[in-house]
């Protein structure tokens, strides 16, 4: 009878530190995929089996790709995870656009609003440079009205499945399965 116990007691045990282990192995997978979505935005390619960088953007001076306030990168996360899988993804809207690329066609309604514009003044040197600078400004009153929008988006890719993103979970998890092992 005492034998039985400690059998069952033994069983149990094994089947708590695999559930442990286990369940380690998914969070971490999840944070080295998080990791790997985020690294995206820094090196601005995504990486399957090869390397394909971004599209540039058309107007350089509006800063870096997909990160005018660093919303989209933030919002990268574990959404769900089990003891045999790990979602990860984000909950912007526009992420999706952004990651699969697409055309945006349809009518804007744009509220009445003021803005400012500045005046400025034009000058042409005897030589025939031109120059202008800024003397003042003033606020216009803008109506309501509607905007078509006719917008192509680039596929830029951050999220997804990746050869090397698979590959670098497999190493991590056989590195950390030789340790429990040893």
């Amino acid at each position: 009878m005492d034998l039985q116990i400690n059998t069952d007691l033994f069983n149990r045990l094994q089947r708590l530190t695999q559930r442990a282990f286990l369940q380690r192995m998914t969070n971490e997978a999840g944070v080295i995929a998080v990791n790997f979505s985020k690294d995206r935005f820094r090196f601005k390619n995504w990486i399957d089996k090869t390397a394909e960088k971004w599209q540039v953007r058309k107007r350089p001076d509006r800063g870096a790709l997909l990160l005018r306030t660093g919303r989209l990168k933030r919002s990268i996360r574990k959404i769900a995870s089990g003891d045999y899988y790990v979602v990860v993804g984000t909950d912007v809207p526009y992420a999706q656009l952004h990651n699969e690329g697409g055309t945006i066609n349809k009518v804007v309604q744009v509220k009445a609003h003021t803005r400012k514009v500045n005046i400025r003044q034009r000058k042409v040197s005897r030589k025939g440079n031109v120059t202008t600078r800024i003397i003042g400004s003033k606020i216009v009153n803008v109506r309501a009205h509607n905007r078509h929008m006719n917008l192509t988006m680039p596929k830029r890719q951050f999220l997804g499945e990746s050869e090397l993103l698979t590959r670098r979970i497999e190493i991590h998890i056989n590195r950390e399965l030789n340790k429990e092992l040893q």
